[in-house]
């Protein structure tokens, strides 16, 4: 699915590449994992890594860029662990409208990549779509956009979560014609073991950093009440056994019990959603060490059908519990939005983020959507599109940071309005905002 030669305007064009050098001076330094910020101190970027903090902070040479910290706090950039980066610019109309080619999602998706890079998100986990194209696009330098982790189009079976057919298209199997969600690699359907490989396995092929499937109903998908389970125990270790041997995991879809504790026990690493859950299954995912990629959604917005709303009722009573339960059990916790043909939605991302104020600290929503969302990401392993340490201000590590107006710590609402108070953000060692 190649979509070579578009025509990108120039707004959307083009990251610098990293300087040779950037000194940060006088900031207070949030490192991602600590409770308090540092003294005020020197930090140097070199290429697109963190070479040195405090007294070692020397330029080696004096073109390198000097930025002043007094009053501010260096952070690292920020993580959603979930998102659609070619379906969060789309609305349900343009996603049914054939005439709406692939071009034309393209020229959207990078407009709103670009945004997002903007409002701090310096990388991001897609879980479900074709964005590698896209994120070809951003690592060449051609697009602006935060770092992007492919899973490629969700894994669904007939009926399921990820079954984007029209009512008048029937499967496949019966009639030989590809749905056109499957031919724009939006979904795949794969039915039985064999498909379930060929599916995994085609995605790595193109580049998928880890795999999606669905694992039980959904509010966004038309043909699968909430409680059902998807994708037999034999089907879901298909799945894992082909992601396995690429030395990366998969992540599932599913809000209830039962769909959660098979997909456990087919070995799944990484549970999204979970707003359904007991406290047992939590407790067992805790014991098994298993992550569960939360959000935290509002009841309805104007873009959703009233169908669509009655069904989402129960996941939005549900993450009120969940959220504090998950975190009271010790279960690996990571954060994520999961905007999905509500464009308008794409501008509260960092709103999202605090809209877990009632059960977290600042201190611990910063790590959740820094550090602890870096962990996640880590669980590629190989098939990580970009070795290196992020979400901390570290030596050694990735140049993802975010110079803030203020203590964050002291008011985690600074977040909340990136245009205000992120003074300079800098992706990779290129200063994408606030260049001197």
């Amino acid at each position: 699915m190649a979509l070579l030669g578009l025509a990108l305007s120039a707004p959307l064009l083009a990251q610098d590449a990293p300087s040779g050098e950037t000194l940060f001076t006088q900031v207070r330094v949030f490192d991602g994992t600590s409770e308090t910020l540092s003294l005020p101190t020197d930090v140097l970027v070199r290429g697109n890594v963190i070479a040195a903090i405090g007294q070692n902070a020397v330029p080696s040479s004096s073109k390198a860029v000097v930025i002043d910290g007094r009053g501010k706090t260096l952070m690292p950039g920020l993580i959603d662990n979930h998102v659609h980066m070619m379906f969060n610019s789309l609305s349900p109309t343009q996603m049914s409208d054939t005439d709406v080619g692939l071009e034309k999602i393209m020229q959207l998706s990078a407009g709103q990549a670009r945004a997002m890079l903007l409002r701090g998100f310096t990388s991001v986990r897609d879980v479900g779509g074709p964005s590698f194209d896209l994120k070809r696009l951003i690592d060449s330098g051609r697009v602006m956009g935060p770092r992007i982790w492919p899973s490629g189009p969700m894994i669904s079976q007939t009926s399921g979560h990820a079954d984007l057919r029209r009512l008048n298209e029937t499967s496949r199997r019966f009639t030989g014609k590809v749905p056109v969600a499957e031919q724009v690699w939006a979904s795949v359907i794969a039915d039985g073991r064999d498909e379930v490989l060929t599916a995994v396995r085609e995605n790595l092929r193109f580049g998928a950093s880890q795999i999606k499937i669905a694992a039980g109903g959904g509010t966004s998908s038309e043909y699968d009440p909430l409680d059902v389970t998807q994708y037999t125990l034999d089907e879901m270790k298909a799945a894992v056994d082909a992601a396995s041997d690429w030395n990366t995991y998969v992540t599932v879809h599913a809000y209830h019990p039962k769909s959660v504790r098979r997909a456990i026990e087919a070995g799944v690493l990484v549970i999204e959603h979970g707003n359904l859950l007991d406290e047992d299954t939590l407790k067992l995912m805790a014991e098994k060490g298993v992550w569960l990629s939360g959000q935290m959604l509002v009841e309805s917005s104007e873009a959703m059908d009233p169908k669509r709303r009655e069904k989402r009722k129960p996941v939005i009573e549900g993450q009120q519990i969940v959220w504090p339960m998950a975190k009271r059990l010790g279960v690996k916790l990571a954060w994520g939005t999961d905007f999905l043909f509500e464009p308008d939605l794409n501008a509260q991302q960092n709103a999202y983020l605090l809209r877990l104020k009632p059960f977290f600290s600042p201190a611990e929503l910063l790590h959740l959507a820094t550090s602890q969302n870096a962990k996640l990401l880590a669980l590629s392993g190989p098939r990580t599109p970009y070795p290196g340490r992020l979400g901390v201000v570290e030596v050694g590590a990735l140049a993802d940071l975010i110079l803030v107006n203020g203590n964050p710590l002291a008011n985690v609402d600074l977040l909340g309005d990136p245009e205000r108070n992120f003074v300079v953000i800098m992706k990779d060692g290129a200063i994408v905002k606030g260049r001197p």
